[in-house]
This record gives structure tokens, C-alpha cells and sequence, in this order.
């Protein structure tokens, strides 16, 4: 049963891979992304073997647990995508909860990556173990921690697996991605601003907080060697076993539990701009726009995205030695602004296959211009108020809150420009939004490569297009920053009117390019 389920996995991979050359080329490119990585995790794990034994005895604990984390928040953010993740795709299967549990377990195993993460750990082996006692104790040590790395990850995805499958849940799950981003960030950020202290003491520090984890205990047996080692490889085996049966147990409740995903909320709530929009084409597309900016996750993740990114960039630039100009407030609000205004680079892909009644309703391009302008409005009427706060926090860190107005207003004309380009690319380089329940999904399958070089080259458009204003009040010329919003709805007015003569033509193009199955 166990390699029936290995059989299986490896079936829905070289299925996947069939008649798709986009997915065969993304298949190799990961494959080869596994292999550098066990490399390189090996080699820089088994160089600590060099440093001093206290040093070497601090890093590879922290790095086992970075790797446990790493084992669970991965399989969260591919949940909906990865089809082994969801129990509730095998509740029909006449199998025990057992029998699921180790299959899973053994399919869990299997891959390039999770080969990968055990090479990977094989290298805190090499780093730690000192003579025959420190080997015997480590290959079983390295074995258990990536047992445990396996059983806490599919215990978590199991007991969530029923909020991952609603919306609200989804929703959670983009925001925690992102402040799990921002804080990966934040030791390079105390370390730019040396408010860290002693970055070796800090490793001491966390390595004696992990000590009396799984990951800890693991590296301790290999640096002990002895009977202390063996203590710990029975704690971290006991550890795993009770793991091991509350995941059994969730995968037990999960199996017969209904799915909350398709119950009705029992009402529906009006938008609060309902009553102040106009009564008219434009006033309904806004209304549509603000709908799915508050029902759509992967909405919402861009626009987290974006102000966690300026709030990243506006603390890095205000270390020691960093930039003390006015620079330091505008260049945070504008990259803020560029990260949003690539919202629009594919504003038709969100409405999908019920575009058509867009496409039928469309009698001339005035009207698709009428829409493209109701959905840069709905835009503005989020990213407005966002870019002058988010203008406002990076004047305030750098020290005067006088460039505020000239970042706003800068940051407000990189966005018109965002819009105007990301026109013309919805037009042209559209591409589907797959219809899954993840929320880092961002193209249906073979239309990754499209999607990036939509992206790309509206990146590229918006930074060529904003230079000659945005570059002036980075420099100093502060007081041109008047001159950023008029340039900005200029630009965007353009970009609608050009996207509106090339998507009517050929409107059918549009509609099939954001209609692929996925």
C-alpha cells in the first residue's frame, strides 16, 4: 500500500508533464533547482565542520529548525495546487486512516525537493559528528529529524485543511505568507541598522532556545556521541510517534468532517460604496472592481505585497551610512506605487470566462475604455489613500516629515503610469487566472512564462515612462513633484485610449486568453 501511493504521486507528475511544454520545461527548471539546492545546503553545512565546535554546535541546530519551518509553511502556501495536500481528495478511497497516514507519510518522502532537504541535512552529519559513536548516532538523528519535518508538516496542513478550503481561511493564510516574508527580513534589517547587538550571540541565543527541540536534540545527538545522545534520539522518536498519531487523528476527523467551503454565508452584504457610485457603466464596474479587491485573495496578497515591500526598502535605506536625502522617503513610496500599478498588467484575467458578457455588451471602444477607466478608479480608490500613508511613514523615518507631500505626489504619478501600461499589456499579453484555492497561483498552467514577461516588461514600461519626473525629485528638484499626477493621468488616459482601439479588435483573443481551463 505504502508504494502504491509512491506510484501514484509519480503518476500525477509524469501525467502533468504530458503534452505541455510549458510544464516539462518548469518540471526540468525545479528539478534542477533540487539538485543545486541539495548541493549547496550539503556543502555549506558540512564547511561548519571547520568553524570552532561551539559555533558549529550553534548553527546547525538553528539551520535543522529553519529547515522544520520550512517543511511546514511551503506546504501551505501549495495547498490547492499540490493535490497529495488535501485529505478530502482521498476520503472515498477504501483505506484505513493508517493506511492513508503511511502512504501519505511515504509520498510525502518522495520527490526531487524533499530528497533534496535529506541530502541537505546529511550535511549537519559531516558538520557535527567526531569519531565512530558521533556517525552511528548521526545517520539515525538525520533520519528522525526528517521525520519530523514530514509528520508536523502534514499535521498542519491536515488540521487546517478544512479553513484552507474557505475563503476567509485562504485570506489568513496570504496575510501570514506575507508577514512570514517580512520577517525573514528582519535580521538583515537589525543587522543594517546594527541594532542586533552581537550577531554571534544572537546565534548562541537562539541555538540555546532550540536546544530542547526536535531539531535540537537532533543535532545534539550527533555532537554527543554518547549515551546523552542516545537520550535525545529517543525523545526526538517519541516526539515523532505522538506527532505521528495526531496526525492520524486529524486525518481521522478531516476525513469525516463536512466541507465548510461550499456552505452559504445565509447573507449578503452590500458594498458601502454602493450608494455613493454613480448610476452608470462606470459606476458598476468600480462596484465589481471593489467586490473582488475585498473577496479575491490573490488580490489582496498584491496588495499586502506592495506595502510590505515599500515598509522593507524604507527601513533598509535608513541605516548607518544609508541615504539621508530626500530620496530615502521617495523612493519607498514610489516602488510602492510601482508594485500596485502591476495589479493592472492584467486586469481582465481576474474576471475569467464570464468576461463574454463584458465582450457582448462592447459596441465600440468607448466602452472598453469605460471599463478600463472604472477599473483604474476602483485602483485609485484604494492605492491613494495607501501610497500617502505609506509617503507619510517613510518621511517619517527618514527623519522629516516635510517630504512627505513630495513623495505622495510622486508616488501618485508612478501609479498613473502603472495604469496607463498595464492597459496596453491586459490588451495584449493577457492570460488566465487559475480558479484554484491558492492565492499564490498567478497563471493557469503553461502561461507562467507569459505572465512573467507581462509583468517584466510593464516593470520595465512603468520605470522608462516615470524616469523623467521620478528621477528630478529623487535628485533634490523636490517642487516638480506638482508635475507627477498631471503626467500620470496623462499617461493613463493614453494607455486606456491605445488599449481600447487594440482590445476591441480583437476582443474574441482576449476572452479565449483569459478563459484557459485550469
Amino acid at each position: 500500500m505504502t508504494w502504491l501511493f509512491v506510484r501514484m504521486k509519480l503518476s500525477l507528475v509524469r501525467g502533468g508533464l504530458r503534452g505541455e511544454t510549458a510544464k516539462q520545461l518548469g518540471f526540468a527548471f525545479s528539478l534542477i533547482a533540487a539538485v543545486l539546492m541539495a548541493v549547496a545546503g550539503f556543502g555549506l553545512l558540512a564547511l561548519v565542520r571547520f568553524a570552532p565546535h561551539d559555533i558549529a554546535l550553534d548553527v546547525v541546530p538553528v539551520a535543522f529548525a529553519m529547515f522544520a519551518a520550512w517543511w511546514i509553511v511551503v506546504p501551505l502556501m501549495a495547498f490547492g495546487l499540490d493535490e497529495t495536500l488535501d485529505p478530502a481528495r482521498l476520503a472515498l478511497f477504501p483505506l484505513t486512516t493508517r493506511q492513508l497516514a503511511t502512504g501519505l507519510f511515504a509520498a510525502s518522502a518522495a520527490g526531487p525537493w524533499p530528497i533534496a532537504s535529506l541530502v541537505t541535512l546529511f550535511g549537519g552529519l559531516v558538520a557535527l559528528a567526531h569519531g565512530p559513536g558521533g556517525v552511528l548516532l548521526g545517520v539515525p538523528a538525520v533520519v528522525l529529524q526528517f521525520a519530523f519535518c514530514i509528520v508536523v508538516s502534514r499535521l498542519v496542513t491536515t488540521a487546517l485543511s478544512g479553513a484552507l478550503r474557505t475563503r476567509r481561511g485562504r485570506d489568513v493564510l496570504a496575510v501570514a505568507a506575507v508577514f512570514g516574508v517580512l520577517f525573514a527580513q528582519l535580521p538583515n534589517l537589525l543587522l543594517n541598522r546594527r541594532l542586533a547587538g552581537d550577531p554571534a550571540g544572537m546565534l548562541a541565543s537562539a541555538a540555546d532556545v532550540l536546544r530542547w527541540t526536535p531539531p535540537g536534540l537532533a543535532a545534539h545527538a550527533i555532537a554527543d556521541g554518547g549515551l546523552a545522545g542516545v537520550a535525545d534520539l529517543v525523545v526526538v522518536a517519541v516526539v515523532v510517534v505522538l506527532l505521528g498519531w495526531l496526525w492520524i487523528a486529524a486525518l481521522r476527523h478531516a476525513l469525516v468532517r463536512p466541507d465548510s467551503s461550499n456552505q452559504s454565508g445565509g447573507s449578503v452584504r452590500r458594498s458601502w460604496a454602493g450608494g455613493l457610485l454613480p448610476d452608470s457603466m462606470i459606476g458598476a464596474v468600480v462596484a465589481k472592481e471593489l467586490k473582488y479587491a475585498r473577496r479575491e485573495p490573490r488580490g489582496r496578497v498584491n496588495w499586502i505585497a506592495a506595502i510590505f515591500v515599500s515598509a522593507v526598502v524604507m527601513f533598509s535605506l535608513h541605516g548607518p551610512g544609508g541615504s539621508a536625502g530626500p530620496a530615502s522617503a521617495i523612493g519607498p513610496a514610489c516602488l510602492a506605487a510601482l508594485v500596485i500599478g502591476l495589479q493592472s498588467a492584467n486586469s481582465f484575467g481576474i474576471d475569467g470566462r464570464s468576461l463574454w458578457m463584458n465582450a457582448v455588451a462592447f459596441g465600440t471602444p468607448r466602452d472598453l475604455r469605460t471599463d478600463l477607466a472604472g477599473r483604474h478608479l476602483a485602483m485609485a480608490v484604494i492605492a491613494v489613500p495607501l501610497l500617502a500613508l505609506a509617503s507619510l511613514s517613510a518621511a517619517l523615518v527618514a527623519g522629516d516629515a516635510g517630504w512627505a507631500p513630495a513623495a505622495a505626489l510622486t508616488a501618485w504619478g508612478v501609479l498613473g503610469v502603472g495604469m496607463g501600461v498595464g492597459a496596453l499589456t491586459s490588451v495584449t499579453v493577457p492570460y488566465t487566472y487559475p480558479d484554484r484555492l491558492n492565492a499564490f497561483s498567478g497563471a493557469a498552467p503553461g502561461q507562467g512564462g507569459q505572465a512573467f514577461a507581462s509583468s517584466f516588461a510593464t516593470m520595465l514600461a512603468v520605470a522608462a515612462l516615470a524616469l523623467p519626473v521620478v528621477l528630478p525629485v529623487l535628485l533634490g528638484t523636490t517642487w516638480l513633484a506638482v508635475l507627477a499626477v498631471p503626467y500620470g493621468v496623462a499617461v493613463a488616459w493614453a494607455g486606456r485610449r491605445l488599449a481600447s482601439g487594440i482590445g476591441f479588435a480583437r476582443l474574441p483573443e482576449l476572452l479565449a486568453a483569459v478563459s484557459r481551463p485550469t
